[in-house]
């Protein structure tokens, strides 16, 4: 047997110095269609990928060299139209050709003038780690797929739910974001709420008719993914009741009370209570230990969107404003956001193991019970996708590279270049602070002369800096009804950003602003 495997490896190293010698070059057209052809896993993968990866490296540094700021100069049109003739081109080399344009035509978040959303700049470690995965491109919906990626993505869930608070029996899944993160939590809120009132599963039964109305209850500055995932849901969207929040947009926690009372006094049923702990345009976070208590009282599931908030966990100056945040039946965070990682990274954690239970299925070609009772484990029953990248492998890499301590850093100096920027916007005679930042955004606008233009103004002008490439600033606008709502907003999730950079930044929204003004 020993002789028949060596002379198996034998056979293998020769048939890999083949392949390798095979292997094409750049400067060889003609023998370019072959590499288009190799596949980037097995051992003689890598040296397929090298020249491939070498050509979109010179093309990133060449698109980006063009594009020369933030974001592309000129329209969507002008824009179209030159996606359109590269696709429609016969080049030599589609790798490099149409890289480059990704790149010129890209917004980039590692531009210090690209702060407009919750789009952050990856880190180079965590891009590098995510090529492995593209490379290997290991599937998590059957342990034979993915032999060490599935017990990676275990291992890291079991830290993250540490990190959150969890005792032991958390589980939990890596997920495409916020949205699906949320989705699986008031899913499970229904299975768990409706399951245990009607008395039989919903997810066999689905919801029952003739019951007591489900209710849902979020902020009026929550995701707008609870009202989406409610419909899909099947209890549909004016099933949420939106509970009013304060000037810094955080839910009002006696608004929430009186929400609750209301709900039972009709007789409908509180299914899930939904925090947002740090929201999209202002980084506010809802008294979570409130929302807590107010959920148990009246037995509903308390699910935390902490997208955004949730890198506050990797700040010792921070992870106070979450506290709270380890009492909720299920945790939705986002390491895309402040976590530096590459679209997606997305974590969806659940208190109690067992909550799981609904989600639970059984595939014959995936998950056999024998193959689980012989010790091969499935991560099928914890996602609501099959075929499943394994994501959980770059957020693992960074914080080996990094650890809690590294990460918090780079959240700390994000908050100081937002606390920088309200400053100001403070000291600027044209520009107005709606509130101080909690996080790294922060709302704001330019004020013209006439008060009656304030909403066109700052809507003109952000499309201003767009065209001329010169900035991509966000734009929100407050609750309620009524002109004077329309606001600026700067999300600020590049560490490597210098206050100074940010001040020019605001100075020139606030020409922009003027041009503006003139121009009516």
């Amino acid at each position: 047997m020993k002789d028949e495997r060596l002379n198996d490896e034998h056979v293998n190293d020769e048939r890999v110095n083949d392949e390798r010698e095979q292997a094409p070059t750049q400067q060889d057209p003609a023998r370019r269609a072959w590499s288009a052809t190799a596949p980037a896993g097995g051992v003689a993968g890598a040296a397929a990928l090298a020249p491939a990866v070498s050509t979109v490296l010179a093309a990133l540094a060449a698109g980006a060299e063009r594009r020369g700021g933030p974001v592309p100069a000129g329209t969507p049109e002008e824009l179209a139209a030159d996606v359109g003739r590269a696709l429609a081109a016969d080049g030599d080399d589609p790798l490099r050709e149409l890289t480059a344009l990704l790149a010129y035509g890209s917004a980039d978040p590692a531009d210090p003038a690209c702060a407009a959303h919750l789009h952050c700049p990856p880190l180079a470690v965590a891009v590098a780690a995510d090529l492995a995965v593209s490379a290997l491109n290991p599937s998590l919906d059957s342990w034979d797929q993915a032999p060490a990626a599935t017990e990676l993505e275990t291992l890291l869930l079991r830290e993250l739910a540490a990190l959150v608070g969890y005792p032991g029996g958390a589980a939990g899944v890596v997920t495409s974001g916020g949205t699906e993160s949320n989705l699986m939590g008031l899913m499970l809120a229904r299975d768990q709420v409706l399951g245990r009132v009607s008395g039989r599963p919903v997810q066999l039964g689905g919801v029952p008719a003739g019951g007591p109305r489900p209710r849902i209850f979020a902020s009026a500055a929550a995701h707008f993914s609870v009202r989406r995932s409610a419909a899909l849901l099947g209890l549909g969207e004016d099933a949420v009741v939106s509970v009013p929040v304060d000037r810094n947009l955080r839910m009002d926690p006696d608004a929430l009370a009186g929400a609750l009372r209301a709900c039972a006094g009709r007789g409908e049923l509180p299914v899930a209570v939904v925090a947002t702990a740090g929201t999209t345009d202002t980084g506010a976070i809802d008294p979570l230990e409130r929302c807590a208590a107010l959920a148990a009282e009246h037995g509903a599931w308390l699910h935390v969107d902490a997208a955004y908030g949730g890198g506050a966990l990797l700040s010792d100056r921070l992870a106070p404003l979450v506290a709270g945040i380890e009492l909720a039946d299920s945790v939705s965070l986002d390491w895309h956001k402040l976590g530096w990682q590459p679209v997606a990274a997305g974590v969806f954690l659940v208190r109690r193991e067992e909550t799981y239970e609904s989600l639970a299925r059984r595939a014959a070609y995936l998950n056999p019970a024998d193959d689980e009772e012989a010790g091969y484990p499935s991560l099928l029953g914890r996602s609501l996708r099959t075929t499943r990248r394994a994501d959980a492998f770059k957020i693992a890499v960074t914080l080996r590279a990094l650890g809690r301590a590294g990460l918090g850093r780079l959240v700390d100096a994000c908050h100081d270049l937002a606390r920088a920027g309200a400053a100001a916007v403070r000291a600027h005679p044209r520009l107005e602070l709606h509130a101080d930042p909690v996080l790294t955004a922060f709302l704001f606008r330019y004020v013209p002369a006439d008060p009656a233009a304030a909403d066109l103004v700052n809507a003109r002008l952000r499309r201003r800096l767009l065209r001329a490439g010169r900035a991509v600033v966000g734009r929100t606008e407050l609750p309620g009804d009524g002109p004077g709502r329309v606001r600026l907003k700067l999300t600020l999730l590049n560490p490597h950003t210098t206050a100074d950079q940010v001040e020019r930044l605001l100075h020139a929204v606030a020409a922009a602003g003027q041009a503006e003004e003139d121009a009516l």
